[in-house]
């Protein structure tokens, strides 16, 4: 076995297997202290190289670095289980960008660590970008860094017939009870609306590592805003339903809007720290989900990921 890198100061750090043939499995139980101090110190892992075994394999791989895979809840993004908790990535046509987040960051609990698996790597394009939330938090205006420390963000989110994942889908159950006692639980409010549910959530914007103790820009404020979708798209809903009832937004955690200009400065920063490297057949990435933001580009060709959470982390919820 070898320990390189793509680039010893970009994501993500590799371990390339040094005989062809290497069970991932076996070697993530006993590697599994170097896998975590790197995934700790750099945000991310690459096992390349390694016979993983398919999605048995796979989700072995994840009970060997951190334990038992965790269900996907509180949606926001078409998946489907390809076998127990382990998971499509998400299933948004391949000509669309999917931008830098960190999964499940507007929840009061996520996972602290992802797990991708390259069942079918795509023709052209279609990596995974990954991005430093370190470089990202440390590069940000500091008077607009200091604004959502303080104030926080808040997410409002509109489950309809017409956009986006249906309440009962996100949520697992079609019970209007157990919807409201998961949100009471989680720091959600819960408004029921003549065309479904809205709901909206106050989570902080920054966050401190709970192994390193650095201070990380950990939020979907960016991804969910509606200027991060297409310019067209995002004028079109703008004019079509109002910022009301927008299918997601963002704000300050006090409800007031987030000028657009202020996101505009987010995605730019975003961008400028992110890396990239091509899929290969087999590989397996690991993800600090909270020092690493990831993200898809558009692709050709049967691009087919296979997706795991595990480690749930998370204070109770904040309210600002």
């Amino acid at each position: 076995m070898t320990a390189t890198s793509l680039d010893e100061e970009l994501l993500p750090h590799v371990f390339t297997a040094g005989d062809p043939g290497t069970p991932a499995t076996e070697f993530a139980a006993a590697r599994r202290s170097a896998i975590r101090e790197r995934l700790h110190t750099r945000g991310a892992v690459l096992l390349r190289g390694f016979d993983v075994g398919g999605v048995d394999g796979f989700d072995a791989v994840v009970r060997a670095v951190s334990g038992a895979p965790l269900t996907y809840a509180e949606r926001s993004s078409p998946r489907h289980a390809i076998k127990g908790q382990v998971y499509t990535s998400t299933d948004y046509p391949p000509e669309e960008e999917i931008f830098l987040h960190n999964e499940n960051s507007y929840q009061a609990t996520w996972p602290l660590t992802l797990f991708f698996y390259c069942i079918t790597p795509p023709l052209t394009r279609g990596a995974t970008p990954l991005a430093d939330t370190r470089q990202v938090y440390a590069s940000i205006d500091p008077e607009i860094r200091a604004d959502f420390a303080k104030r926080g963000w808040m997410v409002v989110r509109n489950f309809t017939d017409a956009f986006g994942v249906p309440w009962q889908q996100a949520f697992g159950t079609a019970d209007r009870d157990e919807v409201a006692a998961y949100c009471a639980r989680n720091g959600v409010e819960v408004e029921w609306t003549r065309d479904g549910l809205r709901t909206r959530a106050r989570r902080a914007a920054v966050h401190t590592h709970p192994a390193s103790g650095e201070p990380v820009w950990f939020n979907h404020l960016t991804f969910f805003h509606v200027t991060t979708l297409s310019a067209d798209l995002c004028a079109a809903l703008r004019e079509m339903v109002g910022e009301e009832d927008l299918p997601t937004n963002t704000y300050y955690g006090d409800g007031e809007p987030i000028p657009d200009e202020v996101v505009a400065h987010l995605r730019e920063r975003y961008r400028t720290a992110q890396r990239r490297f091509d899929w290969q057949r087999d590989d397996v990435l690991i993800v600090d989900n909270m020092l690493a933001a990831h993200a898809r580009e558009p692709f050709t060709g049967p691009r087919k990921i296979a997706v795991a959470m595990a480690e749930p982390a998370g204070p109770p919820p904040r309210i600002f």
